[in-house]
């Protein structure tokens, strides 16, 4: 099955977490169809978590975009990692989500 591009996909995951009432903000735009995406979640406490794509052989073949968290840490540290990706792929998206309840709101891959 297809998956959905990337700025499809973002612009849907964005307009959710604004109808549910959370603050989620584009940081980077990739490339349009097929860009990794990236999702820093702020707990707004002093610590964040990185999620990005989930390993192919970690996806099912359904079509849905899978995440897999990559860092767990202060926000600090978030960044750093963040701009090695960047560096290494410059076609990746960054989206940023505040949520004090710690929840990204992706589908994670199972470990």
């Amino acid at each position: 099955m297809a998956r959905l591009t990337s700025d499809f996909w973002v612009s849907a995951y964005l307009r959710q977490a604004a109808h549910d009432g959370l603050v989620a903000v584009l940081r980077r735009r990739g490339s349009p169809e097929a860009g990794a995406i990236f999702v820093k979640l702020d707990r707004l406490d002093g610590t964040a978590a990185l999620y990005g794509p989930a390993p192919q052989s970690m996806a099912a073949d359904d079509g849905v975009r899978r995440f897999q968290l990559i860092l767990d840490s202060d926000p600090g540290s978030i960044e750093e990692r963040v701009e090695r990706e960047r560096r290494f792929d410059s076609d990746l998206w960054l989206v940023e989500i505040e949520n004090r309840q710690g929840d990204p709101r992706l589908d994670l891959a199972a470990e």
